[in-house]
């Protein structure tokens, strides 16, 4: 047991949307995340994330999340690569919908959600506090909001 949630962000990114029609079940998505972007509101804690102990931002500056399927039923299926280690994942997919905005784009959004073990990231640094439980839980939860804007 953990004593609270700690939840942060990657605040530089870049995602893509191929698709040919627009119920996305057969979407090509791609995502990717600068590791040295995150943050938890904690300088100490976000550099010990981006340290050898996590991260390890130096060596493996990316995370990236390429879709092996498109979108069907709720859910994504791809490789998630986290410091250099690829691993078959599937997510839920909320389809949020399309909309033609004031400005004459066309947006549709989603969000992006799972659970991974840590662990098998290589992501496997730990500590117990004094009463025994963990200081890092080994399951994370991911959520992704996105918004994708239609090419003109």
């Amino acid at each position: 047991m953990v004593i609270s949630t700690v939840s942060g962000e990657l605040q530089i990114f870049n995602a893509a949307i191929e698709a040919e029609n627009d119920d996305f079940s057969h979407a090509k998505i791609s995502f990717s995340a600068d590791v040295n972007s995150i943050n938890t509101k904690n300088k100490d804690r976000d550099n010990h994330l981006k340290s050898d102990d996590f991260f390890a931002a130096n060596q493996y500056p990316e995370i990236k999340f390429t879709s092996t399927s498109g979108i069907e039923n709720g859910k994504i299926a791809g490789d998630l690569e986290i410091k250099g280690i690829s691993k078959p994942v599937v997510l839920d997919a909320d389809f949020g919908g399309v909309i033609n905005d004031p400005f004459g784009f066309v947006r549709a959004g989603f969000e992006i959600s799972g659970k991974i073990n840590r662990k098998d990231f290589g992501l496997s640094w730990s500590q117990t506090t004094e009463a025994g439980g963990l200081v890092v839980s080994d399951e994370v939860k991911l959520i992704a909001n996105v918004e994708f804007t239609k090419a003109q």
